[in-house]
């Protein structure tokens, strides 16, 4: 998210509204000292990551409760219209939160810190378990900073090589389909996104009939993730080997760069790919109205048929029931692809942090929750949503062989399933009270110290063993694999980012307006083009978006985003070459502050 230039008046308005509307602002500190919470107090947590707006409830609002005497109310520009604007209102207010989750893109870590509004919080963590086991990544993220001091904390830290991958039994981005419903088509060969739309077109008639609802859509799409490009978009540049830099398309190995409004860009492709979808009839028509919210429910209610994510369209629809029914989503070769994989990060990914707000009601029961999270219990219980055990004696036990275990609850409750919790551990529904910070302080493939085996449950010996249902067993068959990562590794479809800690610099003023008009003209004409009544006016659409981007100064952008593709390369390589074969974090990690 990338800053913008908004008037005084509207600042102003927004700074009374968003703040009544956050509630009133606390001024006493109570001095709390690691474990001495006396008074009960609200945490307004400013957080880019959250898609949840509100008090934090259930079972992980229980354990904040319980652990620190707190609530956690979430204040995410997700939600609140995306954009900048709830970041600039709050920043001229003087105030981000008592807890601050940032992305550091174009410099914002650097913004926050000079403009006082996160504390330095070395004497807060002195003698903290973070320093001991992740030391050199908070350096890391710490180094280069207009003012010296510990005012950020990475996200995903890892002890991995940071040429393996980060993830585990699948990756970040693919085509996920309906796997039962790709079953009864007889398994069509996919070599390309044209294959790839016949099969969905086939599946949406078989699923349509099938529930007897025309409301099923072979493809939903929607707008809260925009930012240089339609996201959604985007997500078919990953299943071929890029991510973005701006404007600009990287390769993970580096060795290939592409500018997204290009005729022949991977991205252009994506949006030919969506438009032919519509054409077809097969695009959500709610699309360019709905929210996160609104669209993930599709996939749990099965009223979409594709997700470029298996951590929603698996999360939400997959669940013990429909597994064991043969339902659910599963990766479907593209053959062609070649699939984007961030590589892990020794040194943790500074482009996403956790800060202390300046104005913190009490900073020590903040850096003793933070210090919580990069704990083997926070890792479990706050990481859920990616992956993690969660709770020990009700999701998960240690069975009698010394090896972690999911009970039946948390074979029917993870890994994000609407599952009755009982009231001794909050109440309420697993799904809601899962933790709404979406950040995820240690990769979930490092290892737990008090289980032995990684922190995500689906690697586990006994989950591996365990996964017999219909669906598992018929996707392996098929396959001729045991999961997603061992297919695509085995054929040579997946390319390795290296991961590092690198994140994007602040541009000078002049880019980062230009840059917003720039955003603006090519995401609202990427949405025109997706809903074009014909080819002739998709093209047409796309050379004005072309010409007007051109005119407010792409091109400058353009290479500022180029030098930035050449700089996180040599990163990548570099981080590349300092950890080959990964570290152990408890023992490697350095402690000088």
């Amino acid at each position: 998210m990338k800053k913008k230039l908004i008037s005084a008046v509207l600042c102003t308005a927004l700074v009374v509204s968003t703040l009544a509307g956050c509630g009133s602002k606390k001024t006493e500190n109570t001095g709390s000292k690691d474990g001495n919470y006396d008074k009960f107090i609200t945490v307004d947590v400013y957080d880019d990551f959250a898609n949840y707006q509100g008090i934090q409830s259930g079972w992980f609002a229980k354990v904040v409760k319980d652990k620190f005497n707190m609530e956690l109310n979430i204040i995410a520009p997700n939600v609140a219209g995306g954009g900048d604007t709830l970041y600039q209102t709050r920043s001229a207010a003087g105030d981000l939160g008592d807890l601050v989750l940032i992305n550091t893109n174009n410099g914002r870590l650097n913004d926050v810190v000079s403009a006082g509004l996160v504390m330095d919080a070395t004497d807060l963590m002195d003698g903290k378990d973070i320093l001991k086991n992740y030391g050199d990544a908070v350096t890391a993220t710490n180094t280069g900073l207009s003012e010296d001091g510990m005012y950020a904390f990475p996200n995903s830290v890892s002890s991995d090589a940071a040429t393996e991958a980060s993830e585990g039994l699948e990756p970040t981005f693919g085509p996920y389909i309906r796997w039962d419903y790709y079953k009864q088509l007889g398994y069509p060969e996919m070599n390309n996104l044209e294959d790839f739309l016949d099969v969905l077109e086939q599946m949406q008639t078989l699923a349509r009939q099938t529930e007897g609802s025309n409301d099923i859509y072979a493809i939903s799409l929607f707008k809260d993730w925009d930012d240089n490009m339609l996201n959604n978009a985007k997500q078919i540049a990953c299943m071929y080997g890029y991510d973005e830099v701006g404007f600009e398309l990287l390769s993970a190995d580096g060795s290939s760069t592409q500018s997204i409004i290009d005729d022949d860009s991977v991205y252009i492709q994506a949006l030919k790919f969506f438009y032919e979808a519509n054409q077809r009839g097969l695009v959500d028509p709610d699309s360019t109205t709905q929210n996160y919210d609104t669209w993930s429910a599709k996939y749990t209610n099965g009223k979409v048929l594709y997700c470029p994510w298996p951590w929603v369209g698996q999360n939400l629809y997959n669940t013990a029931e429909n597994k064991a029914a043969g339902k659910g989503f599963m990766f479907a070769p593209v053959k062609d692809m070649k699939i984007f994989s961030y590589g892990s990060c020794p040194e943790g990914d500074s482009s996403r942090v956790i800060c202390i707000g300046s104005n913190a009601e009490d900073p020590q029961r903040m850096a003793d929750f933070i210090d919580w999270l990069y704990s083997p219990e926070g890792i479990r219980l706050n990481g859920q949503s990616n992956g993690a055990a969660g709770i020990e004696g009700l999701t998960y036990e240690v069975n009698s062989d010394g090896k972690p275990e999911l009970t039946d609850f948390g074979k029917k409750a993870l890994p994000n399933n609407s599952v009755e919790v009982p009231e001794e551990y909050g109440g309420g529904n697993w799904k809601d009270g899962v933790s709404a910070l979406n950040f995820k302080p240690v990769n979930l493939e490092d290892i737990d110290p008090d289980t032995g085996e990684a922190y995500d449950w689906q690697t586990w010996e006994t989950t591996i063993a365990n996964n017999q249902t219909e669906l598992d067993k018929d996707w392996a068959e098929h396959m001729g694999a045991s999961s997603t990562m061992e297919y695509v590794q085995n054929n040579n479809m997946l390319e390795v980012a290296p991961g590092s800690s690198y994140s994007i610099p602040e541009a000078d003023s002049n880019i980062t307006t230009v840059r917003g008009q720039c955003k603006s003209a090519v995401v609202d004409n990427s949405w025109k083009m997706v809903f074009a009544s014909n080819d002739s006016e998709f093209a047409s659409i796309l050379k004005d978006m072309q010409t007007t981007a051109k005119g407010l100064g792409y091109d400058d952008v353009l290479e500022v985003d180029k030098q930035n593709a050449k700089d996180w390369t040599a990163a990548r390589k570099a981080s590349a070459e300092k950890y080959p074969e990964g570290k152990n974090t408890t023992e490697n990690s350095s402690n000088d502050q």
